[in-house]
């Protein structure tokens, strides 16, 4: 499976959930997208989709407002805490997305991934609690995180 991750603010590529992703068999693209240009991130993110014409899309944190704000096509979305509120346009998702937040999350509300899913007319089911907190980096988690990709 091809997986295009994208990092959240002040991360960097390598990090725990795509390394653990590609323990698990799985080809990670994991560019390194900007903290200080949004629209920068997000133009990167774009070819970085293009290019590698990945299976699944996951973005974490600010990541996931730059997957949001990607022209992914019918390519699937996992958000992990997606930050939507604070970065980009985009305040609807596609169908078949899956949304991952943690009530716990000290960095963005449960009630934000809430909203969106009541906003993308998606159904309940479609945003799983999981995580002790925002990084969502728990082995509950990850494992959540592996299984929504395959």
């Amino acid at each position: 499976m091809r997986i295009l991750f994208l990092h959240g603010w002040q991360s960097t590529p390598g990090g725990l959930k795509p390394t653990y992703l590609k323990d698990h068999g799985h080809e990670v693209l994991n560019p390194a997208l900007p903290d200080d240009d949004f629209d920068a991130a997000v133009r990167i993110a774009q070819a970085e989709f293009d290019q590698g014409k990945p299976d699944v899309v996951v973005g974490s944190s600010r990541g996931g407002a730059v997957a949001m704000n990607i022209n992914t096509g019918t390519t699937p979305l996992v958000l992990l805490c997606p930050a939507w509120k604070l970065w980009g346009t985009a305040t609807t998702v596609k169908p078949g997305t899956i949304i991952f937040h943690s009530r716990a999350d000290e960095t963005g509300p449960f009630a934000d991934s809430e909203e969106l899913v009541r906003n993308s007319g998606l159904p309940l089911d479609s945003l799983i609690e999981v995580g002790k907190e925002h990084r969502l980096a728990d082995p509950d988690s990850l494992e959540a995180i592996v299984g929504a990709c395959e």
